[in-house]
């Protein structure tokens, strides 16, 4: 097991996403974000099944960034009812796993 987390969340349009994804990583709160358009989502929603297309974020971060990170991504996401999804690594290269804490560290004052 690793300090490194991927947390998931989707966004309407490349727009917001290349917004959110670029705010997030010169905030220091991921180390990387790739954007994955043209998702095709269906849901569940005040009990209607909803379809749309959407951007599916996925953030490179660290363990110890996940509570700045859902408190940033519940004040900048347009979504009344963000994706907030983190996910565990389990494993992976130690040089990639580095930069990841790196990148996703404080900076230095």
């Amino acid at each position: 097991m690793t300090d490194a987390r991927i947390v998931l969340t989707t966004l309407e349009n490349a727009e917001q996403a290349n917004l959110l994804a670029r705010q997030l990583v010169e905030m220091r709160l991921a180390a990387c974000v790739n954007l994955i358009p043209r998702v095709q989502s269906v849901y569940r929603w005040q009990g209607k099944v909803e379809t749309a297309e959407e951007v599916l974020l996925v953030i490179k971060t660290t363990v110890e960034r996940i509570p700045a990170l859902k408190a940033t991504l519940g004040q900048l996401h347009p979504y009344e009812l963000p994706e907030f999804v983190v996910l565990h690594v389990t494993d992976g290269t130690d040089p990639y796993l580095a930069w990841l804490l790196a990148a996703s560290q404080d900076a230095p004052a």
